[in-house]
């Protein structure tokens, strides 16, 4: 008897073992999918979740099933859910006759003072958009990003009055996050999302332990975003060893709202399913305008892809008045490089400003060279030496600062490794450009460029003995500082809308310097100069933000087109704008859209190239979206219908004329909206691109109290008899204060899909 109660032991423990291994694999094949089912049904959100879960409880079996396997319902700006899925469950829900599409979580990742004085907002001006403005005052922003470390003093709330009674969000308790204690009258929302993160059992999320679950953010980006956008004033701040002044936000009077989407993580840091539910939050909360400084690498996904989330629920906030603004993304300096594509999104390039700080490298000739990158230590003189490789630094290296040519990252740990051991002054790198703020603390490691590198070694070759001064980095201000376009920032064409030009606009995004976590090396002080398209962004969001404060009727559409029109295509002292990339050019509409964004010109446009979610749905007619989809995508509850034929994607309202396969003539149509004097007459100036021909109808427009938009319509020919590259020219109407410029890019392709 007791054998075979052994046996039976063991054969119930084995069966037990193979049913855990099974529920395991079975949990193991359900992953996160969301499931879109565009406008919502219900007004009651209560009553938009219930129906979510009556359909997973058809699909599933139970009402236990179904809530279990339910990760998010996003119920406010559309309607849809996310939810733990095997592929074959996914499939059967896409087959419903209510679900647009389903697509599995996807991740994105984060695109990573003095700024707001060079763009003409200085806080000491009596005059301009910030005062106008009141700082922006009672404008929420609504910033997805990494979360917020909320104890800096970019978020102290001295000051300001009341917060708005239209809003309707609220600030989460959670790890080392109390709400009570964290939020106050300039923080007053934080939100976190990480359900889609866990595995259907609610374990293994993949999360470090290191990292905050509560809106605190680990990660150094969120916090850096928020108080470029809104920060308050800081006096005597510190950032990267350097003193540099009062850092205050682009709208420190301004509100935020933040939505942590974005962790430490081993294989992604933003998921799409957390995205959209944050998207969908905040237009529910009441914010103003929203600011996501995340991307995804290459290929760029199409504005209605199925994996594009961030398109879908921007789509969805501008429907609700609610511009959203996204970085151009970090993978510059080519062709067809830039994010965050769709006509609907406020895309965003990055500039330098007119700051940096360089080490002066002096020669023995007294020649004395600006590096690129900062030194900060006590002054070095040496005899110089130049070497080929990290193997050639012998013992004779000793005391000297040693040069050297370099292509790669991994040359340079090669270098380093061996400077310790031979006792070197310093290293010196020729390398190509870079725009990110290298500062080296105690050991000099110096980058310059090529042509310096040049000047050096011909130096020492020619010299017996030659010599070097290391000079402490020193800041440089002002119009000797050139502008240019950052290598990183993603550049145009469009690679999936080519009729549609993107960047939209450029703002500074090098060493911008704004508030960090304290535990980032370099930030003891609580700031850090970041540079990427992810610092520009809320730049430009700080700048809507005040837009929005002056002119709270403006559509998002109206406000894009106040930032490009009014857009200069040089820096503020009056210098061209390079593009900074394998080779330096003057910088075009691919590379900074409308150009350097010009705040208080922006205030005060003149005209504006108006669009709202009808004309974007005619667009994507235009594109040949499937009709159910778009009609998904809107804010309708029976199908939409194209017109037909369709229309052109070349009459999209846009504040930008794209052509990139010119043969035959073309005309096309743009509307302009009088927003500034009521009895105005404009005047037409073209810049025509090299070899097209630009004919305008009519070439005077006369506004007054009972017409306040009026339409023209652009005829474009070409002269090329082969195909040719991109050119440019500009579109502007002027009433001889206001000049309302429009960018103009045209290729002529004759053989369309032919390269050379």
């Amino acid at each position: 008897m007791s054998s075979q109660v052994s046996w039976l032991v063991f054969w119930v423990m084995i069966v037990v073992v193979i049913l855990n291994i099974v529920e395991g694999g079975a949990d193991e094949e359900t992953k996160v999918h969301i499931v879109y089912l565009g406008e919502k049904e219900h007004n009651d959100p209560k009553l938009e979740t219930a129906s979510h879960l009556r359909m997973l409880e058809s699909l599933l079996g139970s009402k236990k099933d179904a809530s279990e396997s339910i990760v998010h319902s996003y119920r406010h700006g559309f309607s849809g859910f996310a939810a733990h899925l095997t592929d074959a469950q996914a499939k059967k829900i896409s087959e419903h006759p209510n679900v647009v599409q389903v697509t599995p979580n996807v991740y994105y990742e984060l695109q990573t003072t003095r700024t707001f004085d060079y763009l003409g907002l200085s806080h000491s001006t009596p005059k301009g958009l910030l005062r106008d403005a009141k700082m922006g005052e009672d404008v929420i922003i609504g910033v997805l990003d990494s979360g917020v470390w909320p104890e800096s003093e970019s978020f102290n709330d001295k000051g300001l009055g009341p917060i708005p009674k239209r809003w309707k969000g609220m600030c989460i308790d959670g790890e080392d996050f109390d709400s009570k204690k964290h939020c106050n009258k300039k923080l007053i929302g934080a939100r976190y999302y990480m359900e889609s993160l866990f595995r259907k059992n609610k374990t293994d999320s993949r999360i470090p332990d290191t990292e905050y679950m509560s809106a605190r953010e680990k990660l150094p980006h969120g916090t850096h975003v928020a108080s470029t956008a809104a920060g308050s004033f800081v006096s005597n701040v510190s950032a990267n060893g350097f003193g540099v002044g009062t850092v205050r936000g682009g709208a420190p009077g301004a509100r935020i709202a933040v939505y942590k989407v974005c962790w430490q993580r081993r294989d992604g840091s933003c998921a799409s399913a957390e995205i959209i539910k944050a998207m969908d939050d905040a237009i529910a909360d009441g914010v103003d305008l929203i600011t996501i400084s995340i991307g995804r690498p290459n290929p760029t996904l199409s504005e209605i892809d199925a994996y594009n989330q961030i398109s879908y629920g921007a789509f969805h906030a501008v429907a609700n008045g609610i511009p959203v603004l996204s970085a151009g993304g970090n993978f510059g300096p080519n062709d067809y490089t830039v994010q965050n594509i769709a006509p609907w999104i406020i895309t965003v390039a990055a500039t330098s400003l007119d700051r940096w700080y360089s080490t002066p490298l002096t020669l023995g000739n007294n020649i004395t060279l600006m590096a690129r990158s900062a030194y900060k230590g006590s002054e070095i003189q040496a005899e110089l030496m130049f070497v080929y490789r990290a193997n050639e630094m012998t013992s004779a290296a000793k005391g000297k600062v040693v040069v050297a040519f370099i292509t790669t990252d991994n040359e340079v740990m090669d270098y380093v490794s061996t400077f310790s051991t031979v006792e070197a002054s310093g290293l010196i790198f020729a390398t190509k450009r870079e725009d990110d703020l290298k500062v080296s603390e105690g050991m000099a490691m110096i980058t310059i460029d090529y042509e310096q590198g040049a000047t050096i070694f011909k130096y020492i070759r020619t010299t017996s003995s030659p010599t070097i001064k290391i000079s402490s980095a020193i800041t440089l201000n002002g119009p000797l500082v050139a502008t240019k376009v950052a290598e990183f920032s993603g550049r145009g064409p469009n690679t999936i809308s080519p009729y549609v030009l993107k960047p939209d606009i450029a703002a500074p995004g090098v060493a911008i310097v704004a508030a960090s976590t304290p535990e980032k090396m370099g930030a003891e002080d609580g700031f850090y100069a970041e540079s990427g398209t992810s610092m520009a962004t809320p730049v430009v969001a700080g700048l809507v933000a005040l837009l929005r404060a002056v002119h709270p009727d403006w559509s998002p559409a109206a406000l894009k087109s106040a930032l490009v029109t009014t857009a200069s295509q040089t820096d503020p002292y009056g210098e061209p704008i390079f593009s900074e990339g394998l080779t330096r050019k003057l910088a075009d509409p691919f590379d900074f859209g409308g150009g350097l964004v010009n705040p208080n010109k922006a205030a005060d446009p003149g005209l504006v190239y108006d669009a709202g979610a009808e004309d974007y749905r005619l667009f994507l007619c235009a594109s040949n979206y499937d009709e159910v989809h778009i009609t998904r995508i809107s804010r309708i509850n029976t199908l939409y219908r194209c017109p037909s034929p369709r229309p052109s994607m070349l009459d999209l309202n846009l504040p930008s004329i794209t052509i990139p396969f010119l043969k035959e003539d073309v005309t096309l149509t743009r509307t302009v909206t009088n927003v500034g004097p009521v009895d105005s007459v404009y005047k037409l100036v073209v810049e025509p691109p090299l070899g097209i021909k630009i004919s305008v109808t009519p070439n005077t427009l006369l506004f007054n109290s009972n017409v306040k938009k009026l339409s023209f319509k652009v005829t474009v020919s070409t002269t090329h008899k082969a195909n040719s590259i991109y050119y440019f020219g500009s579109l502007t109407w002027t009433d001889g204060s206001h000049n309302v410029t429009i960018p103009l890019s045209v290729r002529t392709q004759m053989l369309k899909y032919f390269s050379y």
